[in-house]
């Protein structure tokens, strides 16, 4: 009968009903047509659902994020990026690229590195010559490095849901977060060389003015440099951790005058914003995941899974093109929220680390953000950009296919991912 709550899902979807309201509305109509399982078993799953401490890091980083923003520490970050890399062909593509890998150890959500850095990055693009179309393209691309570097909303759903270390899930993000960022620099540099974009290049900085940006911009960049010490040390949890980042942010702000009780009521606000609607996604699935998880489908799925084949490698590719499918459409937490409980278990059987598939779901997720329709990064930058969105879709195609064989890189070398991890950790 579990049939019977995925067509009612679909159709809800289908008739264009919030994912957060489509799931619990699923789960109960399913509850009253069949009568096959307590309703109270379903409400004691909700409430222990939420009953998580790890959750509690994700506002915290997130209003570290909006904080970081508020206190103009965006620019110096654009600044000193300028100073590293905007003399190499393709300038400021590769300056976006390697503001996003700095800040992404800030806010830890692709949505707010998008909307915060991503205002800075386009700015200053268009102001040298770069299109608006290319500019709110590589700033959405190099958005979904946010969510691999440490630290990451993202993460720590999944480790709650999958039951796994996310101090471990956050150092495997380490060195895929880098090779990402390589690729789509590797992207920037061709498109450049080739004339498919005008890419004007910088006068290459002196020493000293490099050294001048990294000293504007070293308070910033102690941020994600003192986050990965406590994780690497073990000082502190996720959860500490995200509160001392949302206090040096604070502290940082106004040493330098540049946050403003103003800035720090609206940076409170817009993160109380964004968790209420993250929180009432995962309260509305928590009921679905329930019913999946009391009807025995993770095991069913493991069965049939193993009926296709034994072998890890096409079960990955089979997962991975489910995943991709379903990011087109539907929204990154919700698909967490409904997958991981039934995936995660078939695929332990199979021997497959759960902190490895961590990483690959989420890389194939965060590809969803940028695919169309649903292609959340790409609504949010035609309006940061104020660009149509045919036009941003066409600019960000040259990034699709070294996407995938990045995604395909992660998926069958557990290594890439894994080794930092068993380094520190054992």
């Amino acid at each position: 009968m579990i049939w019977l709550l995925l067509l009612i899902l679909a159709v809800l979807v289908l008739l264009e009903m919030p994912i957060a309201f489509a799931l619990p509305a699923s789960a109960l109509a399913y509850l009253l047509i069949t009568d096959s399982i307590p309703p109270m078993l379903v409400v004691q799953r909700v409430a222990s659902g939420l009953d998580s401490y790890v959750l509690l890091a994700i506002p915290l980083f997130i209003l570290a994020g909006n904080l970081f923003n508020s206190a103009g520490i965006a620019a110096r970050i654009f600044d000193f990026a300028v100073a590293c890399v905007g003399h190499i062909r393709g300038s400021l593509g590769h300056v976006n690229i390697v503001a996003s890998v700095i800040f992404s150890g800030m806010s830890g959500v692709a949505q707010a590195d998008a909307a915060g850095l991503g205002a800075v990055e386009v700015r200053e693009m268009k102001r040298h010559g770069f299109s608006a179309e290319f500019s709110a393209a590589i700033t959405a691309v190099s958005s979904i490095i946010g969510p691999i570097i440490p630290p990451s909303g993202i993460m720590i759903i999944y480790a709650v849901l999958a039951d796994v270390s996310v101090p471990d899930l956050f150092l495997a993000g380490i060195v895929p977060g880098v090779v990402m960022s390589l690729v789509l620099m590797g992207v920037v540099y061709w498109l450049a060389k080739t004339g498919r974009i005008d890419a004007p290049v910088l006068p290459k900085k002196t020493h000293r003015d490099v050294a001048k940006a990294f000293w504007r911009g070293l308070p910033a960049i102690m941020a994600p440099v003192l986050l990965i010490l406590g994780i690497l040390t073990g000082y502190a949890t996720p959860t500490q951790l995200g509160a001392l980042t949302a206090a040096y942010a604070i502290v940082l702000g106004f040493v330098t005058k540049e946050l403003t009780f103003k800035f720090l009521w609206v940076s409170i606000k817009d993160t109380v914003s964004t968790c209420g609607v993250l929180i009432f996604i995962i309260a509305a699935a928590t009921p679905f995941s329930a019913i999946l998880a009391l009807e025995g489908i993770p095991g069913q799925l493991a069965e049939l899974l193993l009926s296709i084949s034994d072998n890890p490698i096409v079960v990955l590719l089979v997962v991975n093109i489910a995943l991709l499918i379903f990011g087109c459409v539907m929204d990154t937490t919700a698909i967490l929220l409904v997958a991981v409980p039934v995936l995660v278990p078939a695929l332990k059987m199979l021997g497959v680390d759960p902190v490895h598939f961590g990483l690959v779901m989420v890389i194939n997720l965060l590809i969803g953000t940028l695919t169309p329709p649903f292609g959340i990064l790409l609504f949010v930058m035609t309006e940061v950009a104020k660009v149509e969105y045919r036009a941003l879709l066409r600019q960000t195609m040259p990034f699709y296919i070294p996407l995938f064989l990045f995604l395909i890189l992660i998926t069958y070398w557990p290594a890439l991912s894994l080794t930092l991890p068993q380094m520190i950790f054992g």
